[in-house]
């Protein structure tokens, strides 16, 4: 372990729930939360690049799991019900359980971790909300440098919303990465918000020329891109024909190699699978 306050901290955690706390371990030393009546944890997809499948990065992922039926999509009900301070409350869970199960897994300490911002969370962000975030890591004596908070795909009405988001992440200290629907919203992006990363979906590169100025802008920038929703070979044979044109190497991310797992060590063979229901906080 890497983290001395972080083993300290998870040497106080209960081996079953509590009532004066929302978060316990298991019998494997991983980390479960309570929200509502749910039990949720974490799991990890790796971000590789392309040429050698080295792992670069990994997302963290939700899991609900109930013991009596198919599990709760936590998302789904704060969409239809929940209240701006229980969505907080919810995300703030989150990250402390993403952060707390991937940096107690020392293999994968040198990787960037991706931490999803739910678009409900948008507008429900105040001023101090990536602060409280980086007093937990600073708490825990965990690298916030390493953290890569993840934005939603936006309408382009809600161009002042990302940056307001982002500006409060970026003064915080995080890492940012943004979505965009194909790569022509990528070129945009990459002006307006000026992120780390921009994610995305293979699926709807239809304009491969579109797709070239974008890999060759973000490199001139020092900005990565990362194609996700990678499923098929014939998907992974058109990034390999981008990469050879953009003279890049490229990095994915997606079910044709990795289903989200409690942990990967850095060659990529699993460390745990779990039951559960997965549950994304953004795509």
């Amino acid at each position: 372990m890497n983290f001395p306050a972080l083993q300290q901290y998870l040497s106080h955690l209960h081996a079953t729930p509590q009532a004066d706390t929302s978060l316990w371990l298991d019998e494997q030393g991983r980390a479960h939360g309570r929200y509502f009546n749910s039990t949720l944890t974490s799991a990890f997809q790796p971000i590789r690049t392309l040429d050698n499948q080295r792992i670069v990065g990994v997302q963290g992922f939700m899991r609900s799991y109930s013991r009596s039926d198919d599990g709760l999509s936590i998302w789904k009900l704060l969409d239809t019900g929940a209240t701006d301070e229980q969505s907080i409350e919810l995300d703030r869970l989150c990250r402390l359980l993403h952060a707390v199960n991937f940096y107690r897994q020392s293999e994968m300490t040198d990787v960037d971790l991706y931490l999803s911002v739910h678009a409900r969370l948008l507008a429900a962000v105040d001023s101090n909300h990536g602060m409280s975030f980086r007093r937990v890591l600073d708490v825990l004596g965990l690298p916030h440098r390493k953290i890569v908070l993840q934005l939603p795909l936006i309408q382009h009405d809600q161009a002042w919303l990302l940056n307001y988001v982002a500006d409060n992440y970026r003064r915080n200290g995080f890492r940012l990465a943004v979505n965009a629907a194909n790569a022509r919203q990528g070129l945009a992006l990459l002006e307006q918000v000026h992120p780390d990363v921009i994610k995305v979906d293979v699926r709807e590169i239809t304009d491969e020329a579109a797709a070239l100025t974008l890999l060759q802008a973000s490199a001139e920038k020092k900005v990565r891109v990362v194609f996700k929703r990678v499923e098929s070979t014939a998907i992974c044979d058109k990034l390999r024909k981008l990469g050879e044109l953009a003279q890049q190497t490229i990095t994915a991310q997606g079910y044709l190699w990795d289903q989200p797992q409690a942990g990967f060590a850095q060659d990529g063979t699993e460390v745990r699978q779990d039951r559960g229901i997965r549950v994304e906080l953004a795509s």
